[in-house]
């Protein structure tokens, strides 16, 4: 069997406005400078990242329907999806791919709303509050995950 490293990175509802929210909660990077720095985390561990970011939900949980056979393990960040979306939760298991929650703030430090996930319990790991380097984690998370 070949080397299963094709992941994806899926970022969901206001994580395209990095660099106009909250510097206190998501750091000063934009969108675009997350998304390189996020490639280069996943070449050093020879991962093989595609990303995905939109902001409405349909189209988050279609491309879920269509990730079979295209990725081998998912790095997901749904934004305030992960709060309430069940349809994004069903997609993911739909998907039945290892993956790993993402968040750049401490969610569970910060409104109470925050602290509930729709889709930790399908998840491998979840790791929040680490910036940028969140990502970092996540991706070698899920490579130890997809070695096994």
């Amino acid at each position: 069997m070949g080397s299963r490293n094709r992941v994806d990175i899926l970022h969901g509802v206001n994580l395209d406005m990095l660099g106009r929210r909250p510097v206190s909660h998501y750091g000063q990077l934009t969108f675009d400078q997350l998304e390189q720095r996020i490639g280069a985390f996943a070449h050093e561990l020879d991962l093989e990242p595609r990303f995905f970011q939109t902001n409405h939900e349909g189209q988050l949980v279609e491309h879920l329907h269509r990730v079979e056979g295209l990725a081998d393990g998912i790095i997901i960040n749904p934004g305030a999806w992960t709060h309430y979306a069940w349809a994004i939760r069903d997609a993911l298991e739909i998907a039945a791919l290892p993956a790993v929650e993402v968040h750049l703030s401490d969610v569970d430090a910060r409104e109470e709303f925050r602290r509930v996930s729709v889709i930790r319990d399908l998840c491998v790991a979840t790791v929040k509050g680490e910036g940028v380097d969140g990502y970092r984690t996540a991706l070698a998370r899920l490579k130890q995950e997809l070695d096994l």
